[in-house]
């Protein structure tokens, strides 16, 4: 198992940034790392979302496990059969005391070729700060 983290502050309400996290249609005009995503953001519903890392684009089938409004919004991918390579992906605002946002995108992944993975995981961790430092600007234009 291996878990990748990158949290921002983001000095934004917590429903700016959700407009810019789930306005999804908008993603290849300001994210670097999650290029595409399409589907409904709804529990038990399958999305499509395409990622940049490093070199490589990638896209995956995930299913969502968890959509809580201006919270979070969690789901789990699989590359192939469940246990070779799965990943549960975690957007996470929290609400701060001054009134911005921490947002916290983190993922754990599971399986047999997780070892196998480390440039891979590398990229993806990078891609994490990528998006965070993107949607920071992007939602500081909202408010």
């Amino acid at each position: 198992m291996k878990t990748l983290q990158h949290s921002i502050d983001i000095p934004a309400s917590p429903s700016a940034v959700w407009q810019v996290l789930t306005g999804t249609s908008e993603y290849e005009t300001w994210n670097p790392f999650m290029t595409h995503l399409s589907g409904s953001l709804a529990a038990g519903e399958q999305l499509t979302v395409t990622i940049r890392a490093g070199g490589r684009t990638m896209t995956f089938r995930p299913t969502v496990k968890e959509y809580t409004p201006v919270a979070r919004i969690r789901w789990l991918g699989r590359l192939g059969v469940r246990g070779i390579f799965d990943g549960e992906h975690e957007l996470h605002l929290e609400p701060l005391p001054t009134g911005g946002t921490r947002f916290t995108q983190r993922e754990t992944f599971r399986g047999l070729l997780v070892p196998l993975m480390r440039s891979v995981l590398a990229d993806t961790e990078a891609g994490f700060e990528a998006m965070n430092h993107a949607l920071r600007a992007r939602a500081a234009t909202i408010g």
